[in-house]
C-alpha cells in the first residue's frame, strides 16, 4: 500500500466504518528529518517519588547497616517509619564511557538502569524505559490509569517517567484538575450498590483489533525507528481503549475507598510554603486513587532536578544555592542549602504518613506498596553521582523486606531496580545497559 501522512488505518466495529490516524513517522519525511472479600488477594502497588539536589551525607546516610540503624539530623523525619522503611547508601551511578550529565545522569541510573547520553540541568533523553513504565506494564492491567504523574511546583513537564527518546509523562500539578481526573463524572464507586454502564462509551471491541490487516501491513514496511514509535503511539491507544473498556464494568469492591472533597483551588509555584502545600494536597488524591483501585502506579516530583525551590520573599533558588552558598566552616554544610534537603525528607515523610493512614486488610495502604524515592545527586554543589540517596517505603504486601540499611560499596543503583521487579514478580533475571547493568539483586530485602 501507498502510505501517506493522509493515510488512515481502517476497519470495522459492529458495522461502523473507524479510522485510526497515524502520528508523523520518518517514511513520510526526507532524510534528514492479602485478600479481597472477592478472595483475590490485595492489589501491590508501586510508586516513584522524586526531590532535587541531593543531600549532605554526614548528615543522612546512617553509620550502622542492618537493621537498628540511626537517624541522622536530615533522614530524622522519617524515623516514625523505621521498620516500614529500607535505606540504600553508597550506591553509584556508573558513568562508564558516558559523561556525567549535571542533574540527569544520576535520574536515570537508578530509574532508567543506565546512565543517559544527552541530557543535563534536569531534563534530557533516555535510551530505556524508566522502572515505573515497566511496572505499570505489569501490574497496571485493569485500572484506569496505567500510572498518574504529579509535580510540585506548578510546571506539568517535570517529570521522570518516560519509556524512551525525550517525551515524558507530563504531570498533573493542580490537585483540583487531578482530582476531576480521577474522581470527575467518568469515576465509578467501587463500593455503590449502583451500576449504569455510561451508553456513550460504545468502545467493546478493540479499534487496533478492527483495523489488524493495515497495521500489520503497515509494520512490514517500516524501519526500526518508525516501529519504536508506532509501538509507542498504538500502546497509548490501547491504554485509551482500556480505560473506557473500564467504564463499561462494574468495579470490584475496594474496602479502603473514600471518594475525598474536591480540594479548594489553590496557587501554584515554587516556594517552599505553596510547593508543600500543593505536594500535601497532590499526595492525598493519590492515595485515594490507589486505595479505589483507580491506578496502581504513580510518580511524584517534589522538584525538577536542579530545584527552583525557593523560601518566600527570596529571588535564589535551592539549586543556585547549592553552587553558590558557602560551606559554614562550624556547621560543616550550606545552612541555607539544607532548609530545602530537610524540606524534602519532612515532605517525604507527610507521603508515607497519608499512604499508612489507608487501613487496608490487617495493614496500610503503604504496606501494600514499594515507594522508591531518590534525587539524581548526593552533593549537589559538585554534582556528585556517587553514594547516591535511595530509600524504599513500604513491603509490597510481604514482598519486601524492610527496615533495614544496605551498604552498596560502589555497586551500580540499578542493583535496587532489579531487586524491586524482582519483588513484584516481574521475570527480569537482569537489568541496566552499559556499565550499569547486573544480574545481581539485593538478596537481604527479598522475602
Amino acid at each position: 500500500m501507498d502510505w501517506t501522512r493522509r493515510k488512515a488505518l481502517k476497519g470495522l466495529i459492529r458495522g461502523a466504518a473507524v479510522t485510526v490516524s497515524l502520528p508523523l513517522l520518518d517514511m513520510f519525511l526526507d532524510g534528514n528529518g492479602e485478600a479481597l472479600a472477592s478472595g483475590l488477594p490485595l492489589p501491590t502497588r508501586f510508586g516513584t517519588w522524586f526531590w532535587g539536589c541531593g543531600i549532605n551525607q554526614a548528615r543522612w546516610t546512617p553509620d550502622k547497616a542492618g537493621t537498628g540503624y540511626d537517624f541522622k539530623p536530615e533522614l530524622k523525619p522519617l524515623e516514625p517509619f523505621r521498620d516500614k522503611l529500607t535505606v540504600l547508601s553508597g550506591f553509584n551511578c556508573v558513568l562508564g564511557d558516558q559523561p556525567n550529565l549535571a542533574h540527569w545522569s544520576g535520574i536515570m541510573a537508578t530509574f532508567a538502569g543506565a546512565a543517559p547520553t544527552k541530557g543535563g540541568m534536569g531534563s534530557g533523553s533516555t535510551d530505556y524505559p524508566t522502572i515505573d513504565t515497566l511496572v505499570a506494564d505489569a501490574i497496571g492491567a485493569g485500572t484506569r490509569f496505567r500510572s498518574l504523574e504529579v509535580a510540585c511546583t506548578g510546571k506539568p513537564e517535570v517529570s521522570y517517567s518516560m519509556r524512551a527518546g525525550s517525551t515524558v509523562n507530563p504531570s498533573e500539578v493542580d490537585p483540583v484538575a487531578l482530582y476531576r481526573r480521577i474522581f470527575g463524572p467518568e469515576f465509578k464507586d467501587p463500593n455503590s450498590a449502583k451500576f449504569t454502564p455510561d451508553p456513550q462509551v460504545m468502545v467493546r471491541k478493540s479499534v487496533l483489533s478492527a483495523v489488524k490487516d493495515d497495521r500489520e501491513e503497515l509494520m512490514r514496511g517500516l524501519g526500526a525507528a518508525d516501529r519504536a514509535r508506532m509501538d509507542q503511539y498504538f500502546t497509548s491507544v490501547r491504554e485509551a481503549e482500556n480505560q473506557l473498556g473500564m467504564m463499561l464494568q462494574k468495579p470490584a469492591p475496594a474496602e479502603a475507598c473514600v471518594v475525598p472533597k474536591e480540594p479548594a483551588k489553590v496557587d501554584l509555584g515554587p516556594t517552599w510554603e505553596v510547593a508543600g502545600h500543593t505536594h500535601k494536597l497532590l499526595g492525598e488524591l493519590l492515595a485515594m486513587a490507589l486505595a479505589c483501585n483507580q491506578t496502581r502506579v504513580f510518580n511524584v516530583a517534589l522538584s525538577i532536578a536542579a530545584s527552583n525551590l525557593r523560601r518566600e520573599g527570596s529571588t535564589i533558588a535551592f539549586h543556585e544555592l547549592t553552587h553558590e552558598e558557602p560551606i559554614d566552616e562550624k556547621l560543616g554544610y550550606q545552612p541555607q542549602s539544607t532548609f530545602f534537603m530537610e524540606r524534602s525528607m519532612d515532605a517525604l515523610a507527610s507521603m508515607l504518613a497519608t499512604l499508612d493512614s489507608v487501613k487496608e486488610g490487617a495493614g496500610t495502604l503503604l504496606d501494600h506498596t514499594l515507594v522508591l524515592a531518590t534525587s539524581e545527586s548526593n552533593f549537589a554543589k559538585i554534582h556528585s553521582i556517587e553514594a547516591l540517596p535511595i530509600l524504599v517505603a513500604g513491603s509490597g504486601g510481604g514482598k519486601w523486606k524492610s527496615g533495614q540499611h544496605i551498604v552498596g560499596h560502589g555497586d551500580p543503583s540499578s542493583r535496587v531496580g532489579l531487586t524491586l521487579q524482582q519483588a513484584l514478580g516481574m521475570p527480569v533475571s537482569s537489568w541496566g545497559a552499559g556499565a550499569m547493568k547486573t544480574a545481581r539483586p539485593i538478596s537481604e530485602v527479598l522475602a
